[in-house]
């Protein structure tokens, strides 16, 4: 499925399409790189963000897809003992440079020539995929297909943004937003901090009755007030009311982390709200989170082999990306993660 031009429309339901149904060649690996017959991609926000433009690729078109389980179906020389057959997962960051110093200092997602799966390179929403076998991940046999997927993304960025969140065991977080990556670090919260509630926040009733079916403590409205204020919320909605509302009920001393690569430019209006009094004093902070590194990816699919933790999926076949991405954007039409098909045997 390519992506031809960036879809600025206004169009709703079946008749947005920003993706089309196309050939490329199979790509050839060169030395250090496998070529990736694709079972099952991850549909992602940042997918969405890419088709509607607010996320630009360097060239165009452009295949997407950055959660990618397939086998290895051709290596070049020097593959770091991956091999044909071998089961693999192909997480957002397709390469780093390694030598820089964010890359030296073990943050190589902030690596000034960091290259992401499906936007700087072609991913997987497609039948085959070029990667560096370096930046190809094993993937746990514990784990089926399926569950795997949505861990390459949505899990990894859940499981840096829950870090950077620096909460304490015991200590109430908050989850701005319940989509797919909050509801696999609601799974995570409860598995790195037993004795903390989790309070989620979020405007569509079904989310937030899926929320309470994974064990949240509490579930509310955006601008509801919770229980006790969180000392730390992630907040992984596209908008920015959503932070407002987040910054006012957190505690003093408090952070919040925002998951998200772009916020959406129809709602900067609510930014004239920002109080400093009401919002930022008593040493609250806002921590982006930007990519993820191979250790994220690798640790998650380490913590989801060894425990419960697991996604609910909806699988469509690969010609219907174009649906996985409007009811994306309809928002609060998706509970949990969703992947395509694109290898049926």
């Amino acid at each position: 499925m390519i992506l031809d031009r960036p879809s600025t429309e206004s169009t709703d339901g079946a008749d947005w399409a920003p993706l089309r149904l196309g050939d490329l060649p199979t790509p050839t690996p060169g030395p250090g790189e496998l070529v990736v017959r694709v079972r099952l991609c991850g549909v992602c926000r940042t997918d969405l963000d890419l088709a509607e433009g607010r996320l630009e690729a360097p060239r165009y078109p452009v295949v997407p897809g950055h959660q990618v389980i397939g086998d290895v179906a051709a290596a070049g020389r020097d593959t770091a003992g991956l091999r044909e057959g071998s089961r693999v997962g192909v997480a957002w960051i397709h390469w780093a440079c390694g030598v820089c110093a964010w890359c030296r200092a073990g943050t190589e997602n902030l690596c000034p020539r960091f290259r992401a799966t499906g936007s700087d390179a072609n991913g997987g929403y497609a039948e085959y995929l070029l990667v560096p076998a370096s930046f190809a991940h094993e993937v746990p046999s514990r784990l089926a297909d399926r569950d795997a997927a949505p861990l390459l993304c949505a899990g990894a960025i859940g499981l840096r943004s829950l870090r950077l969140t620096e909460l304490q065991d015991g200590q109430p977080l908050g989850l701005t937003g319940f989509g797919s990556s909050a509801h696999l670090v609601l799974q995570l919260a409860h598995h790195t901090f037993p004795r903390s509630p989790v309070f989620v926040f979020a405007r569509s009733p079904d989310e937030r009755a899926f929320a309470s079916s994974l064990g949240a403590s509490w579930v509310g409205d955006t601008a509801d007030d919770p229980p006790e204020r969180p000392h730390a919320i992630i907040d992984t909605t596209p908008a920015w009311t959503p932070v407002l509302a987040a910054l006012r009920v957190l505690e003093r001393g408090g952070r919040l982390v925002i998951n998200a690569i772009r916020k959406s430019r129809n709602d900067q209006q609510a930014l004239l709200g920002l109080d400093y009094a009401e919002h930022l004093w008593m040493e609250r902070e806002i921590k982006s989170v930007a990519n993820v590194t191979r250790r994220d990816v690798r640790e998650l699919l380490d913590i989801a082999a060894s425990t419960d933790i697991r996604p609910q999926v909806t699988e469509h076949p690969l010609e219907r990306a174009n649906h996985a991405l409007a009811a994306l954007r309809a928002g609060g039409a998706v509970r949990g993660a969703q992947v395509l098909r694109v290898v049926t045997d």
